[in-house]
């Protein structure tokens, strides 16, 4: 009879701490309740993203038919029942001796296994047993971790198809379909015996405590998104590898900051559309795209080392599009002469012009310098993106601006506006009423835009400007009889 497997034990505050560290997706926990930690470990492609999406409910990690696609760990909260979970998804796991990606993929996949309090063990019975599955078994036992051996992808196969996995020593192989969602239940309910079930008089959120911010990051490949938001968090949570692509998925972070929640998105890094041949990149691009209108704020990390490239520019461009707050953070700053420096600025100037409401913050991710600033540049972004402005104070500061510089003449007349109220957030919409408005060139829209920018202090947001013209009800309409 095989040794009983207990679940270890886990304080409240170890994981809460858990939770803050690692970068779990947040789950609402009761005082005096424990929701389990689970971790879906395998060697690449025998469907560990498959079902972690079965398990979240969500498409958040790409699924493909690819071997070593997932690299990151990316976290997720599920429920069966009234019973919630908190699940984590791993690279293919290699537990002897490798070199290269693959050796931070196999660091991401050991946290993991000493995080969790449950270990899934996905084989593939298609595939058969496999001397690499072997391998990682000899790890999983000496973990000392409870271990649920599944073997998927076995729609339409008899119980003979698992009888070689009993070798693994871990007990009944369970034989599941992740893309079909067969025996997954089961599975779940085994893992999480042993934990309690959510009290039934469990309270709402607290409606005044803040909302979790929605930072996502963006650039260009290997610009040091990675190593950002392992600095931010203090720890290696994400793999920071000195090679373009390392990122994939979008990976999801949440972490407090002075005492603030927010929610890091890292995105894999957008190249020119002309180099992206992968059918995978492809899809780390549309995850990166949805990431950023996603968000309340982008970081856009620029290299500074290797200067601003047109892409940059597009990418930039890409969020102003969205209409998303954003903050420029020029990295590797540390590493630039005092010439280099002038020279970047003056290119960044040239490059990045449409920018100027942008925060610039100077940073070393590697050294973590200015990251206080960072952080203080998005909160400020933020709050100017949701900021509210009375009409009377809009009206009022029309008429300054106005007065100031009157709108050039056009066919004769001048254009009149005669007041402003505020019509939307994120990004905020300012809306001007008045006569012949439709003679308002470009070069007056952005002087409002400036002038209102400046006085209502909304640096780090787009700003958009609408011009409503009244109709005159003495000019014949030929339409209408």
């Amino acid at each position: 009879m095989s040794e009983e497997k207990t679940v270890p034990a886990m304080s409240d505050a170890e994981l809460e701490r858990m939770l803050a560290q690692a970068g779990a997706a947040s789950v609402q926990v009761p005082e005096g309740f424990r929701c389990g930690y689970v971790a879906v470990i395998g060697r690449p492609n025998v469907g560990k993203s498959t079902l972690f999406n079965r398990l979240t409910r969500s498409r958040d990690a790409i699924v493909a038919d690819f071997p070593g696609l997932t690299r990151d760990r990316q976290y997720g909260q599920g429920r069966v029942g009234r019973m919630p979970y908190i699940v984590v998804d791993t690279g293919g796991f290699e537990p002897v001796k490798s070199e290269g990606i693959v050796k931070a993929m196999a660091s991401q996949a050991e946290l993991a296994i000493d995080e969790a309090d449950v270990v899934i063990f996905v084989c593939d019975a298609r595939s058969g047993l496999t001397p690499h599955d072997q391998r990682i078994a000899v790890r999983l036992r000496q973990s000392g971790r409870k271990v649920i051996l599944v073997v998927n992808k076995a729609e339409g196969l008899s119980a003979v198809a698992a009888a070689e996995f009993y070798e693994l020593g871990f007990g009944e192989p369970w034989l599941i379909s992740a893309a079909h969602g067969q025996g997954v239940n089961a599975v779940m309910d085994l893992a999480l015996e042993g934990f309690e079930e959510e009290p039934e008089d469990e309270e709402d959120d607290d409606p005044d405590a803040p909302k979790r911010l929605k930072v996502t990051l963006a650039g260009r490949p290997n610009a040091g998104k990675s190593t950002l938001i392992n600095a931010l968090i203090g720890e290696e949570r994400l793999i920071a590898f000195d090679m373009p692509g390392t990122t994939r998925d979008a990976i999801r972070v949440d972490f407090e900051y002075n005492g603030r929640p927010y929610e890091l998105v890292d995105t894999a890094g957008l190249r020119k559309k002309g180099k992206v041949f992968e059918a995978i990149e492809k899809f780390s691009v549309v995850k990166t795209l949805q990431a950023i209108e996603d968000a309340n704020v982008v970081i856009l990390v620029v290299d500074a080392k290797n200067g601003i490239a047109d892409h940059d520019a597009h990418i930039a461009g890409y969020v102003l599009d969205s209409g998303r707050a954003l903050v420029v953070a020029v990295n590797k700053w540390d590493l630039m002469s005092d010439y280099d420096r002038e020279m970047f600025n003056l290119e960044l100037e040239r490059k990045l012009h449409f920018l100027r409401w942008a925060r610039m913050i100077r940073i070393s991710a590697l050294k973590r310098n200015g990251l206080n600033h960072l952080m203080k540049a998005v909160d400020e972004a933020h709050a100017a993106a949701y900021r509210k402005i009375p009409t009377p104070k809009l009206t009022r500061a029309l008429f300054e601006a106005v007065e100031r510089q009157q709108p050039p003449r056009a066919r004769g007349g001048r254009p009149k506006p005669r007041c402003a109220h505020q019509g939307g957030s994120n990004p905020p919409v300012i809306v001007i009423h008045g006569n012949a408005l439709e003679d308002i060139g470009e070069s007056y829209r952005r002087y409002l835009e400036g002038f209102f920018r400046e006085k209502f202090d909304l640096a780090g947001t787009p700003l958009r400007i609408e011009f409503r013209t009244k109709e005159n009800p003495f000019v014949k309409d030929d339409n209408k009889r």
